[in-house]
């Protein structure tokens, strides 16, 4: 049997040529380890065929070695450095080899010192599933569909891609990302260095009640889409389903149908050749049209009423959320009025005390389609999230008390993942450029390192202000929009692999305060660093007059009731310095979901908790069964096959292993945990987030008896807690699962039986950061 070399040479396959091959990425492991090698290297050489090619020998040493790695861990570690091996051969051999294979195709400088820039050994810090997940989608091909560059290049590409030839900020970009420490959001690493280099994650939009509006709409929304936007619409200026249109004299159809319109432009419009377009609708709970709202992402029914490749969200109001407190604590029927914008104008241009106004007056006017009682409102969206974890939550009245862009009006709706809340409209298209801190690698020697924290947001301050200088916008009116406000986003990622490297249980007060003092040292140095950048620029962004922060109000001035911790930063010289000089950010801190970045650092996602200790990863090769390398890490010796079908059995709860109590608690997963914990949490961090946070929520459905009606108690306490915490979204995905099921993860995956409903990997990837 033969091999294919990749100079085209054919040569005979040897057993000691391959396993000599993987000892010389493995020499400095454990020589005990190494033993296992041969075994690996027998597996592979049963799959092989005449004259396959090298590459392809490599893969099938990295797939084993990493289907082996529940046994014995170290194999992951392997099987990423087989694959950055073999990127590494299949690629340019310098930065300015790829940049003439790509041709075209890159707008970059040919600064002469770029080869000097690049540490190639660095494409050996990723794991197994980050390297195959740049590989699968973010490093570039030529025509032939051939790999030509290397992680290490896509880094210098994109720090290119912001920096131009500015040497000092690109040195200072690429060392950041290629040590791991942030990330730009995926549009940015995607597209940086591109002819059209849009490097933008989240477009905003609002819809003129017309033909021309909701057309002109759609078409913004394809124009975005093609290049590779999440979008968030607003929907409750829509008129419902019979109202009058003067024009023609017929009746509206609602919002229904101009839904699938939008499903149909999301389908059909390629983002950027990579994926469908992504689009949240948002809707206030007053819409006349609201239970057809809520019913068009169920996995069941009329296919003409369902439009599931939208991702549907509630914008909710105060007093719809009194009214169900009071429909609960009473026992009564308490009813909620519902209304067409049409006939009902202007609910959605007021909050809070102008709000119940509005909607008392028009109620005593009888301006209602009809009243319904609010529990069956309520109802219909915990159906549709037991169903589908949607819709998303955010709450209207919260969002805009503690809006940081209060002087350019009302916030309608916030974006594709519920994290983003700034100024849109009609003819306003409002854009957010993203980045996340790796936040355990600021972890050092045992503690967390807070002036490490306060250097990475500086970086990624300076360089999402560049991103929104040379983004290319699919629109001009989001180009005029985001280069006047130039709100930006940071967030983070891996904060349970923190809380686990520093062996802090989620419920425990360490963790609850560290928590707070992350999300402070963050904002500070963000707002700090704008600070500087309006100094650098010569003066603050375009609507700075009027703004809560001109005033010298920040996040937490605007917060109800006491902050969990003293602030330990010196805000009063800050703020004293902030109305002297100005912001050049309207907005700063937007917590995102992280799903493909925090894979590709190798870090559990966003804010979350694990979900798991035993989970499957999918690649392009199949299904792998992974298991919490904190866990692993801990037990050390006393991982063993015995220990890993333990936790198959509990379907990855650590809590039946031979663990003592604190261990236990620090393994618990999301669906584990008191959900009033992830909530305090998030209530805690968020008087320092200007934006809001994707905050999953998770619950573990119970087993036998009245399930429907225990987790319909269970979600909405969860959902009022989030609500009375002031929270801005109070959810983005409900998360649920399953009882104990009979079917467990195996070596070899089986097809899940769970019902937990997990974030697509479409929408999550939009703002992936």
């Amino acid at each position: 049997m033969r091999v294919v070399k990749r100079s085209g040479q054919k040569v005979a396959v040897r057993f000691d040529a391959l396993a000599r091959r993987l000892k010389e990425l493995a020499k400095d492991m454990d020589r005990d380890n190494v033993k296992v090698i041969d075994e690996v290297v027998q597996h592979v050489v049963g799959a092989l065929y005449d004259e396959i090619p090298t590459h392809d020998i490599d893969d099938l040493l990295a797939e084993e070695s990493i289907a082996m790695s529940t046994q014995h861990p170290h194999l992951a570690t392997l099987a990423a450095r087989v694959v950055a091996s073999n990127i590494q051969k299949q690629a340019a051999k310098t930065f300015g080899e790829m940049l003439e294979r790509i041709g075209d195709g890159l707008s970059l400088p040919r600064a002469p010192w770029v080869d000097d820039v690049i540490f190639s050994e660095r494409d050996f810090l990723f794991d197994y599933f980050g390297l195959r997940t740049l590989q699968r989608s973010y490093l570039l091909r030529d025509d032939a569909g051939a790999i030509v560059e290397t992680p290490q290049m896509l880094w210098l590409r994109v720090a290119m891609g912001i920096h131009g030839d500015d040497e000092a900020r690109v040195r200072e970009t690429y060392e950041a990302l290629s040590l791991l420490k942030f990330t730009h959001a995926t549009p940015t690493l995607f597209n940086a260095g591109t002819r059209r280099a849009q490097l933008a994650s989240c477009f905003l939009l609002g819809v003129e009640d017309s033909i021309a509006g909701m057309y002109q709409c759609v078409a913004d929304c394809a124009q975005i889409s093609k290049w590779a936007g999440g979008i968030g619409l607003s929907l409750s200026d829509v008129r419902a389903a019979g109202s009058h249109i003067s024009g023609t004299n017929g009746e509206s159809s609602g919002i229904l149908p101009f839904m699938k319109v939008l499903n149909a432009c999301a389908r059909h419009v390629n983002q950027a050749g990579k994926r469908n377009g992504s689009i949240a609708c948002y809707l206030e709970p007053w819409h006349a049209d609201i239970f057809a709202f809520l019913e068009s992402k169920l996995p069941v029914g009329d296919e003409d009423s369902r439009a599931r490749d939208l991702f549907p969200a509630l914008w909710i109001p105060d007093l719809f959320m009194r009214k169900l407190v009071e429909s609960i604590e009473t026992t009564q029927i308490v009813d909620w009025c519902l209304f067409c914008p049409n006939e009902a104008p202007g609910l959605s241009d007021v909050y809070g005390e102008e709000f119940d106004s509005l909607y008392a007056k028009y109620e005593a006017e009888g301006r209602q389609r009809k009243k319904v009682p609010v529990k069956d409102v309520w109802n219909a969206i915990l159906t549709s999230q037991m169903q589908s974890g949607v819709p998303y939550m955010l709450y209207k009245d919260t969002v805009n008390k503690r809006n940081a862009q209060k002087n350019l009006g009302i916030l309608k709706n916030s974006n594709l993942c519920a994290e983003i809340v700034i100024k849109s409209g009609p003819r306003d298209t409002a854009v957010c450029n993203l980045a996340s801190v790796a936040l355990p690698q600021c972890v050092r020697d045992g503690a967390f390192d807070h002036d490490e924290l306060d250097r990475l947001v500086r970086i990624c301050v300076r360089n999402l202000n560049q991103v929104i200088d040379r983004t290319y916008y699919p629109t001009e009116n989001a180009r005029v929009n985001n280069q006047t406000h130039r709100p930006i986003g940071i967030g983070v990622q891996g904060l349970a692999d923190v809380f686990m490297h520093l062996s802090l249980a989620w419920e425990s007060e360490a963790v609850r305060e560290l928590n707070f003092r992350i999300f402070e040292t963050m904002y500070f140095a963000a707002v700090d660093e704008s600070v500087e950048e309006a100094v650098r620029r010569g003066g603050p962004h375009g609507s700075w007059e009027g703004s809560p922060a001109s005033h010298g109000i920040l996040q937490f001035d605007m917060a109800d009731g006491p902050l969990a911790y003293p602030l330990s930063r010196d805000w009063d010289a800050l703020k004293a310095k902030i109305v002297r000089t100005g912001m050049a950010n309207s907005t700063l801190l937007a917590p995102m979901p992280t799903a493909s970045t925090s894979q590709i650092l190798g870090n559990n996602e966003a804010i979350e908790p694990f979900t798991s200790n035993l989970y499957a990863r999918r690649t392009l090769a199949g299904d792998f069964v992974c298991t919490n390398k904190w866990l692993v890490r801990h037990l050390g010796a006393r991982w063993n096959d015995e220990v890993f079908r333990s936790l198959q059995a509990s379907e990855g709860s650590a809590q039946d292993l031979p663990l003592d109590a604190s261990a236990r608690a620090l393994f618990k997963t999301a669906y584990e945990l008191p959900q009033r914990t992830l909530i305090d949490l998030a209530a805690d961090r968020g008087v320092f987030v200007d934006q809001t946070q994707s905050l999953n929520l998770f619950v573990d459905a119970p087993g036998e008896g009245d399930r429907g009606a225990t987790l319909t108690r269970r979600l909405t306490s969860m959902h009022i807690h989030a609500w009375k915490r002031g929270l801005k979204t109070g959810v983005y995905y409900t998360r649920t699962k399953a009882a104990r099921q009979a079917k467990k993860i195996t070596l070899k995956a089986q097809p899940s039986t769970s019902t937990r409903v997990e974030c697509s990997g479409d929408a999550c990837t939009m703002c992936s950061a």
